[in-house]
């Protein structure tokens, strides 16, 4: 389903992080000796743009899908993972993440943006009349000016290094 354009704002910096998340799965696996550069681009991509991303969609996108009833369970699931998600990035903040570590939030966040991509914004655009998603884009454009809009460039330890 073509992506409604009130979400689109949150559905492209789903598209950055899965980017990180992709370069986590293709490089793998990690030396040791690069992981403080993998922790130091997860904390940056918490810090510049995740951390209001998931404030907006708790405070914003959540409470207009919880009207919906038939989302209440996903989204108990999905704030759990916001939580979850939350503690790896100070995990990474603090530079104490293992390679699996790493490898498996990589997982974990891929697993949790597809689960909100693929059935809370489905569901949204589904079940939600087009006055009502209006004012959520309205809504969501004013707690999301803070984030970043470019991703963060992969340095020499965390650049994908081609493979003959």
């Amino acid at each position: 389903m073509l992506r409604e354009k009130n979400l689109i704002p949150l559905s492209h910096q789903h598209q950055r992080a899965l980017a990180l998340c992709v370069r986590i799965a293709r490089a793998q696996p990690i030396p040791d000796a690069d992981l403080p550069s993998w922790q130091a681009e997860i904390e940056w991509l918490f810090e510049n743009e995740l951390d209001v991303h998931f404030t907006a969609e708790e405070d914003v996108l959540f409470p207009a899908a919880r009207r919906l009833s038939e989302l209440k369970l996903l989204l108990d699931e999905l704030f759990a993972e916001h939580g979850w998600l939350r503690e790896l990035f100070s995990q990474a903040k603090a530079r104490r993440m293992s390679a699996v570590e790493v490898r498996d939030f990589g997982q974990h966040l891929s697993a949790h943006i597809r689960k909100e991509e693929r059935q809370l914004f489905e569901a949204m655009q589904r079940l939600m009349k087009t006055e009502e998603l209006a004012t959520l884009g309205v809504r969501l454009k004013e707690a999301l000016p803070g984030a970043s809009q470019s991703c963060i460039l992969p340095n020499g330890a965390t650049q994908l290094k081609a493979t003959r």
